[in-house]
């Protein structure tokens, strides 16, 4: 690491802790003695989602998590899993060092999501995604779900 007060390319890591994903260093200039601070992230390759219209638009995680959001209002699901979910899903394309990818594949990848940790909200979020058009397709979709535990005998349905 270069010193940004005379140039010099011999430096030393005084400390270094993680801040908000990234590594945080302070160093110190061994020819000036001056000490300075740097940031550390991981490059994740900018992903493209190619819309249905045929145009291109930059991977937006503030949209993705708006509609995870709208779909688990009101429903007992904790932020940080939403957090969780779309983390998982940028690192999941990154790792593939996926450039374009559909909107179709992010619906299917949040959906899956979504069922293991709310039927609700995968409800939902399926009803936007997959256009649903009348109640056939809220009763399709929800019948093809897995069975969830039946109620104890004596609790309400």
């Amino acid at each position: 690491m270069r010193c940004p007060f005379c140039g010099e390319e011999d430096t030393k890591v005084i400390d270094s802790r993680s801040i908000e994903g990234k590594k945080k260093r302070r160093r110190a200039c061994l020819k000036c003695g001056k000490r300075f601070t740097t940031f550390e992230s991981v490059e994740r390759p900018l992903i493209m989602v190619a819309k249905r219209d045929g145009s291109f638009e930059p991977f937006n995680r503030n949209k993705l998590l708006a509609g995870i959001y709208n779909s688990i209002k009101k429903r007992p699901v904790e932020m940080e899993a939403v957090n969780g979910i779309v983390e998982e899903i940028e690192a999941e394309l990154a790792n593939e060092m996926v450039t374009v990818v559909s909107p179709d594949r992010i619906g299917s990848m949040v959906m899956e999501r979504l069922q293991k940790i709310d039927p609700v909200a995968y409800v939902r979020f399926a009803s936007v995604y997959l256009a649903f058009s009348d109640v056939a397709d809220f009763v399709r979709v929800i019948s093809e779900m897995p069975e969830a535990e039946e109620p104890a005998s004596g609790q309400p349905a």
